[in-house]
């Protein structure tokens, strides 16, 4: 369990804390690229590390992302002309480029020089594979983008999806390196007698204690869970933190996977999923369930099912066994039980088992890496080098006894085709 103190520093993001200073190390999803559709469209309101702010698309397509509160007078920029390569408050006319310059006092005298002296918080952004990323933090020249793969494939391969979540970044995150909730939440109602053996599912559900190895890496944390497999293999779960917020899951065949899992920190109380990675990588998210976005300040990608309909759960399909958790999909089982410890859990009150070292080892990593950033002004891992970012996780078959890390070490290395590998692997029993 975590002390109280420790709860805290991890958990709040907002300026000027522990956590919140780590983040604004690094580059960090901001928006989809197309809720910013076209030149001069609608501005739109968004939360990031506990920060209102707006962004907009301006006349030339650059991005830009503000403070709420026009320099002026406090006006929210919201409801800003958005127009000839600038947001324009409506209040005094006053107008702001995409970098916060102030480009027009139209309500000032014209021979005043006032205007060359106001300046709007203005974060820098860049567009990559669909979404807007943006950097919040000191530096006067910004660290260049994390090379993320599932977010730097060719035009017409990549595909990025966002979904609102009513907790803290820290508790959806850990979700995705917890891989021995995968044989429970998601394959709870499976039975190995009736599954086709020899694949990954078949060892998952015939064996639902899997033994862990953690080790630290250059960019966060990464484990290989495993399990016995056929005579003399092992089936390896391997999966991976990269600060400061991100996942790599074991979703598919190690080598052909790729796939970013991205759990941005809105404020304390509220997160934002961004997935990242080739069509079909969505894993049992169907993202046709959200909501109409709304300009509400949390009304961007909300599911239909929620805690206000108890996620709409079947008992009858639970009481059945055609379904473990009554719940639709593998992403609402994972968003209804991370919502459901409440908006910041309180690690102090848990019992930690062997099955929940990664998780353990990623919150002292967290830890480590903001308290000597705060203490002695040490860059965090991966702040300064986009290149340990190039890596993939998956599931893989090992001859029992290999060395994993070194026996993986091809497979788990981003932009690198694997012809020869299987889709769907499988083992003779």
């Amino acid at each position: 369990m975590l002390s109280k103190a420790d709860n805290e520093a991890l958990t709040r993001v907002g300026p000027g804390t522990l956590m919140g200073n780590l983040m604004r190390q690094y580059w960090l999803p901001a928006l989809l690229s197309r809720e910013l559709p076209g030149p001069d469209c609608d501005p739109v309101r968004i939360v990031l590390l506990g920060e209102k702010l707006i962004a907009f698309r301006d006349t030339q397509g650059a991005v830009g992302l503000l403070q709420n509160h026009c320099p002026h007078r406090g006006a929210s920029l919201f409801f800003g002309r958005n127009e000839e390569a600038g947001l324009r408050c409506v209040y005094h006319g006053w107008k702001f480029s995409t970098t916060g310059e102030c480009l027009d006092m139209p309500n000032e005298p014209a021979e005043s020089d006032f205007k060359h002296k106001v300046k709007a918080t203005a974060y820098p952004c860049k567009e990559r594979g669909g979404i807007v990323w943006t950097y919040m933090g000191p530096r006067y020249e910004p660290p260049p983008l994390p090379d993320i793969e599932a977010n730097m494939l060719p035009d017409g391969q990549a595909q990025a999806d966002a979904v609102f979540r009513e907790c803290n970044w820290l508790q959806a995150l850990e979700g995705d390196i917890d891989t021995s909730h995968l044989g429970f939440l998601h394959m709870g109602n499976l039975d190995a007698a009736n599954m086709q053996t020899g694949t990954f599912g078949y060892y998952t559900v015939a064996d639902r204690r899997p033994k862990y190895q953690i080790v630290d890496t250059d960019a966060g944390t990464m484990y290989g869970a495993y399990r016995p497999a056929a005579p003399h293999m092992v089936y390896w779960r391997i999966a991976q933190f990269l600060f400061p917020c991100h996942a790599l899951i074991p979703g598919g065949v190690l080598g052909r996977e790729i796939l970013t899992r991205t759990w941005v920190p809105v404020d304390d109380e509220h997160t934002m999923y961004f997935n990242m990675g080739a069509p079909g990588t969505t894993r049992g998210m169907d993202f046709s369930q959200t909501l109409p976005n709304t300009t509400d300040w949390y009304g961007r990608f909300r599911l239909a099912e929620n805690a206000a309909n108890d996620y709409q759960v079947d008992r009858d399909k639970q009481r059945s066994r055609k379904s473990y958790t009554g719940l639709g999909t593998i992403h609402l089982e994972d968003q209804a039980i991370t919502e459901s410890m409440g908006v910041v859990l309180d690690r102090s009150n848990e019992h930690l088992g062997a099955a929940d070292t990664m998780v353990i080892r990623t919150r002292r990593r967290l830890l480590e890496a903001a308290r000597a950033l705060a203490e002695h002004g040490t860059p965090p891992p991966g702040a300064n080098d986009p290149t340990v970012y190039r890596t993939r996780s998956g599931s893989v078959f090992l001859p029992e006894g290999a060395d994993w890390i070194e026996a993986t070490r091809d497979l788990r290395a981003a932009f690198v085709d694997h012809p020869e590998l299987e889709a769907n692997p499988r083992l003779p029993v």
